[in-house]
């Protein structure tokens, strides 16, 4: 390129260009010039070899002689023919006398043709890279890092194979230095061999100048706001010209732009026009921004579809009329995916041709759909010293009830519970996120604490967080009706017991604060959760009582694979005396979900045979360190607890538990597994406590 010559730049900014060396030109030498030669036959004889006129055939239209024929006619018969070998002669020699194949029939082996014999091997060509030239341009790790000479690690089967990779640096070079505005670059590549046979390979670079960004002009139509599309190019006169950054801001343009109420929007293809004697490049881009659009309504497509369009209007969070916005589509779509009942789905806008607001289009979304198998069996399987293991194994139909009524089915099996649960679920019940679940279950337990065979039914709303969306707030409320059967400690200093049924209702709500950055393995900010519970006696005269609990945890990264997580819990019982709650609704401490180092349920008030009775409040306090090493992690931990008989917690003589643990890191959450000791182990505590499970401690 001349000086003040200019060229121009398209598509992938010269990333897709290389460098092509001109061709040598071949050097042109005139032709000898004849020399006298003797001829083959005297003219004299030459001329006697000529055929007569009178040694023509009698008939003139017979037909010619072969030329084998007249060639063997003008030969002197010097002896008479030679016989044919007899039939007896070696296999060589008739081998020797038949007639040879064909050329293109024969194969010669390789080891032949190169002159090697066939059980040698072929010996690897070591060489040695230079690289030259990127000074100050930063590319030259990234050269290194994609090279295919340094890729080869100084090892090649041939020369050849050295040659080829060296010219594949070459292009790579160029590519690199073109894509951070480096127009005027060559690369060079080199084999140089030493005396002592070495060979080395040289790479060696010019960059050139770099172009920076000239005039910037775009091309489109009017649009609202009218700077919409400049403003959405981050692109400034005077940058260099950058692949990575040219290429973003084009991008940046065609997402803004349906963001702002042009579905149909396309980016076209630029123009760069370079200035050598300026190094610059006038930058042009062409834009069909479409019409402007408002959303209208939702359509569907599909052989076998979940729900229909009346149930996505209620999904969707926007409102015919209103101006088109892709993120609001984007939204619609994974709270599509959220419901788990697709195997595909998909939302496009389409043309209506039909007039909106403002001077707008409307828009409808036409889903696609396919529908996925809506049955699922599900396990889970966990092991805790006191509690025993405990197995629970789970049927959903996840769209028995159109649109998203689900039916599920659940059995506990395990040393010291079982039980089967029934339950109905409405998720996105009328509005967006809300559910609606009422249920039924069968229930016996077995803990030192208490047994108690238990029937209950409930009913409930609630707005939860999922894998896909993780809410800030959370939020559930509704009721719940109790009958259980349960053994009672009539007097602790006895341990004297009896069986009571007790007829319980009550109101359980909870509300959720999520600031964390992860549902399932958070590693920084908190989340706090408090849960009330005005119950009561439905026997005789109501007699109601609060229970309630308010959890705070937070976590807090050290480095990448480095997070403390600290967590704590205040609870009470209130308006009621201990022995007049039922022993399953009393407040228990210690556990794999609690206080570790202690069996479930064994901190607090005990009886004279040391099985706890449970108290009216308690006091939890535990704090993680985490450290994670790619899908493996070890965990080392402080947790300590009481449970208090009276209803407010004492915050005295406080049990603390240390211990260690291993987790395994998979899609669904980490396996757990912690051991535990008791700090200052009373009589009857264990030496050491196992929790076996899926998900963090908190």
């Amino acid at each position: 390129m001349g000086p003040g010559q200019a060229k121009r730049v398209r598509h992938a900014l010269g990333l897709m260009m290389m460098a092509a060396s001109p061709l040598p030109l071949m050097a042109q030498t005139p032709p000898p010039s004849p020399q006298q030669e003797e001829p083959i036959l005297p003219d004299s004889e030459f001329e006697a070899r000529l055929p007569k006129v009178g040694d023509a055939p009698a008939d003139k239209k017979a037909p010619l002689p072969s030329i084998d024929e007249w060639i063997d006619r003008q030969m002197p018969q010097t002896s008479a023919p030679a016989e044919l070998p007899p039939a007896t002669e070696p296999q060589e020699e008739r081998e020797l006398a038949a007639p040879l194949p064909p050329l293109d029939s024969v194969q010669v082996p390789l080891q032949v043709a190169t002159g090697s014999s066939p059980d040698e091997k072929t010996q690897p060509v070591a060489y040695a890279v230079s690289i030259e030239g990127f000074g100050k341009t930063g590319l030259e790790d990234d050269f290194r890092d994609a090279s295919a000479l340094v890729g080869g690690k100084g090892r090649a089967d041939t020369a050849a194979m050295v040659q080829a990779r060296a010219h594949e640096d070459e292009a790579l070079a160029v590519r690199l230095l073109y894509s951070e505005g480096y127009y005027d670059a060559t690369a060079l590549a080199s084999l140089d061999q030493s005396a002592n046979g070495s060979l080395k390979a040289v790479v060696s670079v010019t960059p050139g100048k770099r172009y920076k960004i000239g005039d910037i002009v775009i091309h489109a139509g009017p649009t609202v706001p009218p700077n919409l599309i400049r403003d959405s190019l981050p692109l400034k006169t005077g940058d260099f010209i950058v692949a990575a950054a040219v290429e973003g801001a084009e991008a940046n343009v065609g997402v803004k732009l349906p963001e702002n109420g042009y579905p149909f929007a396309k980016v076209g293809q630029r123009d760069i026009l370079l200035d050598p004697a300026t190094a610059t490049g006038d930058y042009t881009l062409p834009v069909e921004t479409g019409p402007r659009g408002s959303f209208r309504g939702i359509t569907t497509a599909g052989e076998k579809q979940a729900f229909g369009a009346d149930h996505m209007k209620v999904i969707s969070r926007f409102r015919p009329g209103e101006p088109y916005d892709s993120r609001k589509v984007d939204d619609l779509r994974r709270a599509l995916v959220a419901t788990g009942l697709f195997s595909s789905v998909s939302v496009d806008p389409v043309r209506t041709n039909a007039p909106g607001p403002d001077g707008t289009e409307y828009v409808d979304l036409n889903v696609t759909q396919e529908a996925g198998k809506p049955r699922t069996l599900a396990g889970e399987l966990g092991y805790g010293t006191g509690q025993g293991f405990r197995a629970e194994g789970t049927w959903t139909h996840r769209n028995l009830f159109p649109p998203e009524g689900a039916v599920i089915a659940s059995i506990i099996a395990g040393t010291q519970e079982q039980g089967v649960t029934g339950t109905f679920r409405r998720s996105n019940a009328g509005k967006r996120d809300r559910t609606f679940q009422a249920g039924a279950s069968l229930n016996h337990q077995n803990y030192d604490a208490y047994e108690a065979y238990t029937a209950g039914l409930n009913i409930g709303w609630s707005r939860q967080s999922t894998p896909i969306f993780q809410k800030r707030w959370t939020y559930s409320y509704g009721a719940e009706v109790l009958l259980t059967n349960e053994q009672v400690v009539v007097d602790p200093a006895t341990a004297d017991k009896m069986r009571r049924t007790y007829f319980i209702g009550g109101l359980p709500m909870q509300l959720g604060y999520d600031r964390s950055n992860d549902l399932l393995n958070p590693t920084r900010g908190f989340r706090a959760n408090l849960r009330a519970e005005p119950e009561g006696s439905l026997q005789g005269n109501f007699s109601p009582y609060l229970r309630a609990t308010f959890d705070l945890t937070g976590y807090y990264p050290l480095s990448d694979g480095l997070v403390i997580a600290g967590r704590t819990r205040i609870g009470t019982i209130s308006g009621v005396a201990r022995d007049d709650i039922a022993p399953s609704r009393r407040i228990y401490a210690g556990g794999g979900g609690s206080v570790r180092g202690f069996g479930y349920q064994q901190l607090g008030p005990k009886d004279v045979k040391n099985d706890p009775i449970g108290g009216r409040s308690v006091n939890e306090f535990a704090v993680e360190g985490r450290y994670r090493f790619g899908d493996y992690g070890l965990v080392a931990f402080v947790d300590a607890g009481q449970v208090y008989e009276s209803s407010i917690p004492q915050f005295s003589n406080i049990r603390y538990g240390v211990g260690v643990g291993g987790r395994f890191y998979t899609n669904f959450g980490p396996f757990r597994a912690d051991i535990a000791m008791p700090v200052n182990r009373q009589p009857g505590e264990s030496r050491f406590t196992l929790y076996i499970g899926i998900g963090q401690a908190f």
